[in-house]
């Protein structure tokens, strides 16, 4: 994983630098479009397979994230504002959000669509001997597992996920309202004050 991490880090900030040189000459939508583009779009790409990795790691794609939100949000200023104020100025959720929100997404997916077939496969489903709940109330098994390695499988974290999710959440009867109230309630978990 870590010369992965290296590598991806790496271009990210190649990319990063780019858009500093031309970012003066692109208005703030444009340049939240190129940035999405060229750089989210890599940290996206196998952000689910980071689930459980080290500290480490989330803490290099966060370092990434914050630098391109600042260089999105560039202005003449001598007052910088914190990463995570940027980060809920652009509304981006930081790296450790966004990969629970890319396996909660594709656990709502496999659930209800039953695609791709491959993770479908990996779930395992809560048979009781007397059904009080509906069919389709998707109660998931939470399988045994003794090794960290193993906490990181789709059909390990999947149902962990899935549980610490809000019940109105569950509910929601397709993938664009999932996915609104999934970001919604983790935007307020992730920038909430204790």
């Amino acid at each position: 994983m870590e010369p992965h991490t290296k590598t991806l880090s790496s271009s990210c900030f190649c990319h990063i630098r780019s858009l500093k040189q031309i970012h003066l000459s692109l208005d703030d939508s444009m340049a939240g479009s190129v940035a999405s583009s060229l750089v989210s779009s890599r940290l996206d790409y196998v952000k689910s397979i980071l689930y459980g990795t080290s500290l480490k790691n989330i803490n290099r794609f966060q370092r990434i994230q914050c630098s391109l939100a600042r260089v999105v949000t560039y202005r003449h200023s001598h007052a910088l504002p914190s990463s995570t104020a940027l980060l809920k100025q652009l509304h981006w959720l930081p790296v450790e959000w966004r990969i629970r929100f890319q396996l909660a997404t594709m656990t709502f997916k496999a659930l209800h669509t039953g695609l791709p077939p491959y993770l479908t496969d990996q779930l395992q489903y809560y048979q009781p001997t007397r059904s009080l709940h509906s069919s389709g109330s998707h109660q998931l098994v939470k399988p045994w597992h003794n090794l960290f390695f193993g906490s990181c499988a789709f059909r390990i974290c999947a149902p962990h996920i899935w549980y610490s999710l809000p019940t109105n959440i569950h509910e929601a009867q397709s993938v664009l309202t999932f996915r609104r109230h999934l970001k919604t309630h983790y935007f307020h978990s992730a920038f909430s004050t204790p």
